[in-house]
């Protein structure tokens, strides 16, 4: 089936009664979660998502498919707006059990991931979502070369540096440039040796 709403719902009745596959396909502009209590996640424009089920034996299934939606997030340098967007690939063992209420995934013996759930009415939502934020990088930047924000007064030194990034004294420019010699130059650990000067010790001969 194909659903345009926001709600990514499939009804797996005939895949439990028959072993008959499952199909749902839309899009979603929003996702209602539960993470200590019930989250939003937006997305920036709607995300196509299509997920195909199928069983594999008792009341194991297997889901495969795609999410991709674009997130809203902010560059961790510069805190900039920045929209992310993701290609997903679904796949996941389920299994149906009547005393879930809420789909929820667990670790099966395997090792695998596997998404419980107790009735024929499927909402995907949950699992869209934390499919999603789980896939986010650790850092996320607007521009590779972003130069960040002030750490004293916040300016965003993308747009230009300010007084206090421009005040790096001219002697710790210089000691950075020494330090850079000093890794290429294999005699550097001579520097600060107080060795006698060869005439010293022509005089002591």
């Amino acid at each position: 089936m194909t659903d345009k709403t926001s709600l990514p719902e499939l009804h797996l009745g005939q895949l439990l009664r028959t072993g008959q596959d499952a199909h749902a396909a839309g899009e979603v502009t929003e996702l209602r979660y539960e993470q200590g209590g019930e989250q939003l996640l937006t997305f920036a424009e709607p995300a196509p998502y299509r997920v195909d089920i199928n069983s594999v034996g008792g009341d194991d299934f297997y889901l495969q498919g795609y999410f991709r939606p674009t997130l809203q997030t902010e560059c961790a340098r510069c805190l900039r707006p920045v929209e992310l967007p993701l290609d997903l690939k679904l796949g996941t063992l389920m299994r149906f059990d009547p005393s879930v209420e809420t789909p929820y995934i667990e670790e099966a013996e395997s090792g695998e991931e596997l998404l419980m759930f107790g009735e024929p009415q499927l909402d995907l939502s949950g699992f869209l979502a934390e499919t999603a934020l789980v896939s986010v990088p650790l850092v996320v930047l607007h521009d590779p070369e972003c130069k960040g924000l002030c750490q004293v007064c916040g300016q965003d030194l993308n747009e230009g540096t300010c007084e206090h990034a421009a005040a790096v004294p001219v002697e710790a420019e210089e000691a950075a440039a020494q330090k850079r010699d000093d890794a290429n130059n294999p005699f550097a650990a001579l520097r600060g040796l107080n060795l006698p000067d060869s005439d010293s010790s022509r005089d002591q001969d």
